[in-house]
């Protein structure tokens, strides 16, 4: 599990894609998430605009993420 610290209060779930390069634009998100399952708290999530908060764990694939 990697951990993502964030100096905000939240960010998107297009932002973390980018930011851990499993999309390289921001303009991708909308398809890889059409094409592919991403689990925000063990929930289906297709938004890429689904705001992540500390404590929240995202499943892509085989990677998982927390945030914090």
């Amino acid at each position: 599990m990697s951990k993502l610290k964030i100096t905000t209060p939240y960010i998107t779930l297009q932002q973390l894609l980018k930011i851990e390069n499993v999309i390289s634009s921001g303009g991708e998100a909308k398809y890889y998430l059409m094409d592919n399952e991403v689990f925000v708290n063990d929930e289906l999530e297709q938004r890429r605009g689904r705001k992540l908060y500390p404590g929240d764990l995202i499943k892509v694939g085989k990677d998982t993420f927390e945030i914090e």
